[in-house]
């Protein structure tokens, strides 16, 4: 027992004189959370909560082109500006000018073409039902078309998106017209307004249901995203403190004098191994207490903890072993701290990349889906997902901790056979 005091005592010292490696493991979490959080919570709320500011020109003789003003405007999407006074030919510069990023403009002609369009829809009707109309010739307009601009570093999915919810009203104002024109054409009258009223209120409702295993209708949003996120990129970055201590120990031979003192190697990579995967430990309780008391101060989500927190102890000691390992294989491996610190660096860069930490791995294609399996960094942070979004059961965890333990072994093999081959051990 004293032996594995003194191990840890001394394992512990290295660490605090590691400032370089104190500041990756502590500082650079809390930097990444706070910055990529912020910046991802105001891109949810662009989309999900903020309106869209839309400038509109409305150019229209009749009235179609104020009813679709007015319906844009009172669902409550956009934030509408309307400059009617604002010429086609200069709507993009004005659209620039102005900060905004989409605009509509809405022809002379939107309401006569409406109503033209209507006609014919009309005639065509009463003609294939055998029923009377009035046959006059009424002057030909072409269908409108309204111009969307949109700023080009906008997302095309965003703008379709835009897109389809103006058309969305346009179809009720042409299904209005259409109705009005064939109870005019029957002599009908008022009488519109009960079917008209009948279509938009009998519309099939969405109700969105979020997939989680324990009922839960708490939407996912950007603090339960990044904080897990980041926090495992920065227990992996532990490599360039423990990968280049590896290569300290062995270049100045303090592994092989060792082998002269009554304690074991064994002993002093057990020690090492767990100081850092206390460190690590403490790493996830330094982000998550900012997700849960700093980040709501700041106005953004507060993490919510999953309620199996066994499993989240054990996905927390799982994620850690395999930084640990990793780190340790590294310095085992390299021949310089030049290279565990590079390539250990540029390697967790590289597993983050395509493990989802830094792009979803859903947005990627589908060889690169497949390439993430292999990442560590996408099975520690899927088991934060199932617990934290999903709320998963240990069920749902077995693929996560059957992979952790196959890479942790492969590292932990690893590392014995170099220090094996250099007859360290």
């Amino acid at each position: 027992m004293f032996k594995l005091f003194s191990s840890l005592r001394k394992e512990f010292l290295l660490l605090i004189n590691d400032k370089t490696g104190l500041a990756l493991m502590f500082l650079m979490p809390l930097l990444l959370v706070f910055i990529i959080t912020i910046i991802q919570d105001s891109a949810y709320k662009m989309v999900n909560e903020n309106q869209i500011p839309l400038l509109v020109v409305n150019h229209d003789d009749g009235k179609e082109g104020d009813k679709l003003v007015a319906l844009l405007t009172k669902s409550g999407l956009f934030k509408v500006d309307s400059q009617n006074r604002i010429q086609q030919k200069a709507l993009r510069s004005e659209l620039l000018a102005r900060g905004k990023m989409l605009a509509l403009y809405i022809p002379k002609t939107f309401s006569a073409g409406l109503e033209s369009n209507a006609g014919d829809v009309s005639t065509i009707l009463m003609d294939d039902l055998g029923l009377e109309h009035d046959t006059t010739d009424k002057p030909k307009v072409d269908m409108p078309s309204l111009s969307f601009y949109n700023d080009p570093v906008l997302q095309e999915n965003y703008s379709t998106s835009v897109m389809g919810i103006i058309q969305s009203y346009m179809s009720v104002i042409e299904n209005s017209l259409m109705i009005d024109r064939m109870y005019t054409s029957m002599d009908l009258g008022d009488k519109s307004e009960v079917l008209k009223d009948k279509m938009i209120s009998n519309r099939v409702k969405i109700d969105q249901i979020i997939a989680t295993n324990n009922n839960s209708t708490a939407i996912p949003n950007s603090t339960q995203h990044n904080v897990p996120a980041w926090t495992i990129f920065a227990m992996f970055f532990m490599v360039v403190s423990l990968g280049s201590n590896i290569v300290k120990e062995r270049i100045s031979g303090s592994f092989l004098r060792l082998k002269t003192m009554p304690t074991t190697f064994m002993l002093v990579m057990f020690s090492k191994m767990t100081i850092y995967v206390i460190v690590a430990v403490l790493q996830v309780a330094l982000t998550f207490s900012m997700g849960i008391w700093i980040l709501p101060r700041l106005g953004l989500p507060m993490l919510a903890f999953p309620q199996n927190f066994i499993a989240m102890a054990a996905v927390v000691f799982m994620s850690s072993m395999a930084a640990v390992s990793y780190a340790l294989m590294i310095g085992a491996l390299s021949k310089t701290e030049q290279q565990a610190n590079g390539f250990g660096a540029i390697s967790i860069i590289i597993f983050g990349a395509i493990g989802g930490i830094l792009v979803p791995t859903f947005v990627m294609p589908g060889f690169m889906q497949f390439a993430s399996n292999f990442s560590p960094l996408h099975w520690c942070l899927e088991g934060f997902y199932v617990l934290f979004l999903k709320g998963g059961s240990w069920h749902e965890l077995r693929h996560v901790f059957a992979f952790l333990g196959v890479f942790i072994l492969i590292c932990q093999v690893g590392t014995y056979f170099k220090l094996r081959l250099e007859r360290i051990i």
